[in-house]
């Protein structure tokens, strides 16, 4: 397995540009099994999701054709679903990524039938998907649990009220791509607020669904007879964002974030300038200065728009070095404290007590041999490592290839001393 090593101590300085949104590109990927016509997409990240997402559609019978010259098409690929011959996401590809469990919408609501196994539970807790079930049983399916797979049928889906107990992301979605192709109205109450929601119903409408009310808490679909092609350019990555940014931070260095979006940051910019960090802010792009030690403050995580759970980790680190103690509560996760242990292991002062994490600032963090658990600790432990003294050892880094597009040559040109070393 790959590892990533880095030297800690270096001033970050420069610009890096955005990727795309993975959690904005990998349903919209899936979206493409609504129609028969071609659908273009610009801006899709490289990532190992990515991949296993186009490895899942081209099974079932999607055709993949990644776009021009790679050297200046870089992310833009044609999918069409015109001759779909399998409806089964199998367990060997849901296992390594829950968001395959998304085919299940677009599969019924176009061929009244899928078969897709369950996802069981992540590293970072149980993520049930009963939410998901209960809005397309509403919605008119039959869903049976047999040997392990989901297997759903419903002549055509119709229109119905459905109620979220939690407002989940990927229930949300789901619901609306299936919906988008149902007989009637669904009206989709407590729905997720997330970009990636608005994102998802823009390209739907593009293809000709009928959504309104997406970002709010109450989203409307009018079922329609059927949706065409689409081209559409995937929106930044909030997250890796807001990484780059804590990076800036934390080595007290001078970057600017170009195609980051303001507006979708909203609850994690007010707590970086609460912690003194110096941010200018433009329509595309943020720059970050962090001129001097950051002070510490309270974090807790809620849905969107409140502070993102895919942040936590990296907050932690910038607070394990902060002036003062902070208290960090995570209330969508059970389980998302794992990257703790490991920057106790760099000298950070951490006590956990059940979900909260009580960071009491320390004068600076040692160099060490760790392991990542899941994605957003595996790139805590890269942002610890810059800021570390001496060098720092990262393995299990596969973690970090699902949701971070070559992070270690984007630091390396902001001026870390960062490299992949090939297992």
């Amino acid at each position: 397995m790959d590892k990533i090593l880095i030297q800690g101590g270096r001033r970050l300085e420069g610009e890096v540009a955005v990727s795309g949104s993975k959690n904005a590109a990998l349903p919209i990927l899936i979206s493409a099994l609504l129609t028969a016509e071609p659908c273009y997409y610009q801006g899709i990240p490289d990532l190992v999701d990515i991949h296993t997402a186009l490895k899942l559609l081209s099974g079932l019978g999607v055709r993949v054709k990644k776009e021009g010259d790679s050297t200046v098409a870089v992310g833009q690929f044609m999918l069409q679903a015109d001759h779909v011959h399998k409806l089964e996401a199998p367990y060997d590809l849901v296992k390594t990524m829950r968001a395959s469990f998304l085919v299940m919408g677009p599969l019924l609501g176009r061929f009244g039938a899928a078969r897709v196994s369950t996802p069981g539970g992540c590293a970072i807790g149980t993520r049930p998907v009963n939410l998901h079930l209960k809005g397309l049983a509403e919605m008119g399916a039959s869903i049976d649990l047999v040997h392990g797979y989901m297997e759903a049928k419903a002549k055509r889906l119709r229109g119905a009220k459905i109620y979220l107990d939690l407002p989940s992301v990927g229930a949300t979605e789901n619901l609306m791509m299936a919906a988008s192709l149902a007989e009637g109205t669904t009206v989709i109450e407590n729905a997720a607020k997330e970009p990636e929601i608005e994102e998802l119903a823009t390209v739907l409408n593009k293809m000709g669904a009928k959504i309104h009310g997406a970002g709010s808490n109450i989203v409307k679909i009018e079922g329609v007879d059927e949706l065409h092609g689409v081209s559409h350019r995937v929106i930044p990555d909030r997250i890796e964002a807001g990484s780059f940014m804590v990076a800036a931070a934390l080595t007290r260095g001078d970057v600017r974030i170009l195609g980051a979006r303001p507006d979708h940051l909203d609850a994690f910019l007010l707590k970086l300038k609460e912690a003194g960090v110096a941010l200018t802010i433009g329509a595309d792009e943020i720059r970050v200065k962090g001129d001097g030690k950051a002070k510490s403050v309270d974090i807790t995580t809620l849905p969107y728009p409140g502070f993102p759970t895919d942040l936590q980790a990296q907050m932690m680190v910038l607070m394990s070095v902060s002036e003062g103690v902070s208290v960090i509560t995570e209330t969508i996760f059970e389980n998302r404290f794992m990257h703790a242990q490991e920057l106790v292991r760099m000298g950070a002062d951490i006590r956990l007590e059940g979900n909260r994490a009580i960071v009491k600032g320390v004068d600076g963090l040692s160099g060490a041999p760790v392991m990542a658990t899941d994605l957003r600790a595996s790139v805590s432990l890269v942002l610890a490592g810059l800021v570390a003294k001496g060098k720092t050892e990262i393995t299990r880094v596969y973690h970090l290839d699902r949701g971070y597009e070559h992070i270690e040559r984007k630091l390396s040109a902001l001026g870390a001393d960062i490299q992949r070393i090939k297992g």
